[in-house]
């Protein structure tokens, strides 16, 4: 009732039969948010194309997976963002920007309460809740063709309502480490750097698929069915990040804005392409070979890792962190075959360990934010910008890795993590779903 007579009063005194707010009206109008239209549709647009990630990881981590367990690997980026979405309008959103304290927030649930800062409080919830889906899809590479569906969901419901939230409180809610002066402007840690690391811990608690490893343990590949379809994945993802890092401006009007967004989309680009030719070189001097898997996983490390500092870093700068991610993401695929730590996608070196470098890598060739000292450099008190970035990163990631393995070792006694033996030779999608992704085809036999 209030904002409609606010706007009659506001449209009499565009007409001039009043001249003046009365001081009611003035008052309220200075409690009022006030919302900009162009930011609005900014954020909204932004939204979208963080979205259409989702279908570009289905994509990604189906074509790199093998064909019988492809519905499955679908299903699970289909249902992870529907349950996070609404988990994170009932419960993540409050815990992650509501009033609380530094460790999470304890209000605005099912956002009620909450007002925007500068676009409404629904694009706002928009725009973090598919970051949060991000996080979650992330997940379901890393573990995939051997975690049973259900566990995974519920192993979803735990990341996306709790686990994620609190950690985007410390850094983008206004929690302990945003007081420090942490510094991650579009989640290289929060987002990213969360999904990589509870992929790990999650393929660590599975162990290798069947296959994987021979018996004197020697690495096998299980070659993903469809690298067309990984490709177009890749390509997806790439175009989504020009709503991940841009969008993260969270607004579009005046000329300081529109300069910041085309630095990001800029920097976003040319760190993805570098990222790409570091690992194409890198793996061709290796092996012998240009592998195509190689140079996709590179590409989409350059982009986890600019994600961070894409705002504060030149264009130079972002190229060095790309090649520098493209080295990452090579040499992290073999240390995680070292180890035996089957990850069928790649999920963690690209977003895990490159996660982690690219928070870092904003106290090492950040130029402007908050802190900015007369050096051109960023700096965060006493400790230095580089060592809270490192704090922070590693704080995330710790707290993700240790929560999540408790969640794990629930799901896997209550229900079981890993699907049987039987079940896993025959394919997730026939024993976990009842149906083949590729029907007419003969790609596996069942007996």
């Amino acid at each position: 009732m209030l904002k409609r007579t606010m706007a009659t009063t506001a449209a009499l005194l565009a007409s001039g039969i009043i001249y003046a707010l009365p001081a009611w009206a003035e008052e309220a109008a200075a409690k009022t948010p006030k919302i900009n239209d162009l930011d609005t549709v900014w954020v909204l647009l932004a939204a979208y194309l963080v979205f259409f990630m989702q279908p570009g990881f289905a994509m990604l981590e189906a074509g790199l997976t093998r064909a019988k367990n492809a519905a499955n690997i679908l299903a699970k980026n289909f249902m992870d963002f529907s349950l996070a979405s609404i988990l994170y309008f009932l419960i993540g959103y409050a815990f992650m920007f509501g009033e609380g304290n530094a460790f999470i927030g304890l209000s605005g649930f099912a956002l009620s309460g909450l007002e925007g800062d500068g676009v409404p409080v629904w694009a706002s919830w928009m725009f973090q809740a598919v970051f949060c889906g991000t996080a979650a899809t992330i997940v379901s590479g890393a573990m995939a063709e051997r975690t049973k569906f259900i566990s995974y969901l519920v192993a979803t419901l735990c990341l996306t309502a709790v686990i994620y939230p609190i950690i985007g409180h410390w850094t983008w809610g206004g929690g302990w480490l945003s007081e420090m002066g942490f510094f991650d402007f579009a989640g290289s840690t929060i987002v990213h750097g969360t999904g990589g690391w509870v992929g790990m811990v999650g393929a660590m608690y599975l162990g290798p698929r069947i296959g994987r490893y021979s018996p004197d343990g020697k690495s096998r590949v299980l070659a993903g069915h469809n690298i067309p379809l990984a490709a177009l994945g890749v390509f997806i993802l790439w175009f989504g990040w020009f709503g991940f890092n841009p969008g993260s401006q969270l607004a579009a009007s005046g000329l300081d804005n529109a300069n910041a967004i085309a630095l990001i989309t800029a920097n976003t680009s040319l760190a993805a392409s570098a990222g790409a030719v570091a690992a194409m070189a890198l793996v061709w001097m290796m092996f012998g070979k240009p592998d195509l898997t190689m140079c996709m996983n590179g590409a989409l490390a350059g982009l986890v890792a600019i994600t961070a500092p894409c705002a504060v870093v030149s264009p130079g700068a972002a190229i060095v962190i790309g090649l520098i991610a493209g080295v990452i993401v090579v040499l992290g695929v073999k240390l995680l075959d070292i180890l035996k730590i089957d990850d069928p996608v790649g999920a963690v070196p690209v977003h895990g360990f490159n996660g982690m470098f690219g928070t870092i890598a904003v106290g090492i060739w950040g130029q402007k934010a908050l802190g900015l000292g007369a050096d051109g450099l960023l700096h965060g008190g006493g400790f230095g910008q580089l060592g809270i970035q490192i704090l922070g990163t590693v704080a995330c990631a710790v707290f993700a890795m240790v929560a999540m393995a408790i969640v794990f070792f629930l799901v896997d006694k209550l229900m079981g993590l890993r699907v049987s033996k039987e079940e896993e030779v025959r394919g997730l999608d026939i024993e976990e779903h009842g149906m083949e992704a590729y029907a007419d085809f003969q790609i596996f036999t069942t007996t």
